[in-house]
């Protein structure tokens, strides 16, 4: 078992991610953990005092009510110091000021993120360092390589996180439980009695003030390249020997390595759209291209629909569709298993029958099955019954879960290099189609569902 980290050194401690996602992560995972005992250093360019570091840890831990003696510690130790982190020198100094096993947490855009593991191979790392990386992991095959490439000379594979917090949300890891320990699920888990499957992510949100990065990247590399990919990897896995980080990573491996755009034609395949003006929730949305700090000319989407094919004996033939998009008029986070048709009804049930369909939705945490049911009055007439089950919440934010394994040495929930790897391989057919113009970029107003006349998903 790898040694816990006694300091967690984050670089681009002055940037949103820090103060709105990662803080208060950790508050909550120390409330919850009191005995755990972390030291908190902030290290960036803006020239903050130790009491303004505190006082912005304070607030964030303040969101999430954290509380108790390892939320006490952590702020009486905490500091702060203002460093250039692309130089190998002030990164010695960073990690001199640590305590036990570091862990570099890179809350930093990609370039300087690059340029952050050149500077630390001119540094001498303390054993077990662990370094934590956002995505995106490069910006194609090529790049991740070479990325991954320069990390292995820092560190082992096995003390890189590379970080993907949709692996920490409650639900996709309740989906384990649900696949491998029900007997009801895991024999019809497969392309003889499962029809299609789809990963919806829409978001009613438009821009939100992060042109910066998103008109750089689009719903295809923003969402589907990374985030709903590893969902499909979980959902289509095969069922590992064990939970070790080991097992989980192989079997998502496999998976990802016989994924493609169906057909390989991305052409025919794929869709792109951006949204225009219009209202949500009672709020005018402006059309994406009138957004502050959008160039018009890189032809952004902000709506991205993909079918893929997983080669494997599973799932042969099986359409598995990855969509995702900004300023929807009806926020939509779900995972959608629809089984095949029954083989027969016999004669004489009345009534549309229509497909057995399991849904796990990302938020609320919930399972529903739709089933085909003798209805209330008439007992040969078919209707519609609906089971479902809460799976609660879970104990930690996304970012808690994460944080938990990475300060614990443990990657089962991070994504390995090979792994990030293959899903821009995956998705090169898709970002070439784009880039050529071979597919349209159609409008769609803001509030709407998208696009009318592309394939509905159930």
């Amino acid at each position: 078992m790898a040694e816990a980290v006694q300091t967690l050194i984050i670089l681009g401690a002055g940037g949103d991610l820090t103060s709105r996602l990662l803080l208060p992560a950790l508050g909550q995972l120390l409330t919850k953990e009191d005995s755990r005992r972390v030291t908190l250093l902030g290290a960036g360019s803006q020239a903050w005092s130790a009491a303004q570091w505190k006082d912005r840890v304070r607030e964030a831990f303040a969101t999430v009510q954290a509380e108790g003696p390892a939320v006490d510690a952590l702020l009486e130790s905490t500091d702060y110091l203002t460093a250039d982190v692309t130089k190998p020198d002030e990164l010695r100094g960073l990690l001199g000021e640590a305590h036990g096993t570091p862990a570099l947490y890179f809350a930093l855009p990609p370039a300087v993120t690059k340029r952050v593991c050149d500077a630390l191979a001119d540094v001498e790392l303390p054993e077990g360092t662990r370094l934590a990386l956002e995505k995106p992991f490069g910006t194609d095959r090529r790049s991740a390589a070479a990325l991954n490439g320069r990390i292995a000379t820092l560190v082992p594979e096995n003390q890189v996180h590379r970080i993907d917090h949709f692996l920490g949300n409650s639900t996709v890891q309740n989906l384990f439980g649900l696949r491998f320990a029900n007997r009801i699920f895991e024999p019809v888990w497969n392309a003889e009695h499962i029809a299609r499957v789809d990963i919806v992510f829409d978001e009613t949100l438009g821009l939100e003030n992060r042109a910066g990065y998103y008109d750089h990247a689009g719903a295809l590399i923003d969402m589907l390249q990374s985030h709903l990919l590893q969902v499909l990897a979980v959902t289509a896995m095969e069922p590992p020997a064990t939970m070790h980080a080991d097992d989980l990573r192989d079997a998502k491996g496999i998976v990802l390595r016989a994924t493609r755009v169906r057909d390989d034609d991305a052409e025919a395949n794929s869709h792109r759209g951006r949204y225009t003006k219009g209202k949500i929730e009672g709020r005018t949305l402006p059309s994406y291209v009138d957004e502050e700090g959008v160039d018009p000319a890189l032809g952004t989407e902000t709506l991205a629909q993909v079918e893929f094919a997983v080669d494997t004996w599973r799932w042969a033939g099986v359409p598995f569709t990855l969509r995702s998009g900004k300023a929807i008029g009806v926020s939509r986070h779900e995972i959608v298993i629809t089984f095949r048709d029954a083989q027969r009804v016999p004669t004489g049930l009345r009534g549309p029958v229509r497909p057995t369909r399991l849904r796990i939705t990302l938020g609320p945490d919930r399972m529903t099955l739709e089933l085909n049911t003798n209805g209330p009055g008439d007992p040969r007439h078919l209707d519609r019954s609906v089971l479902q089950a809460d799976f609660g919440p879970g104990g930690l934010l996304a970012y808690g879960e994460v944080l938990g394994q990475l300060l614990d040495g443990d990657p089962s929930l991070s994504v390995r290099g090979d792994t990030a790897e293959e899903c821009w391989r995956i998705v090169a057919p898709v970002l070439k189609a784009w880039r050529d113009g071979d597919v349209p970029l159609d409008d769609y107003p803001a509030g709407s569902e998208g696009p009318a006349d592309w394939p509905a998903i159930p």
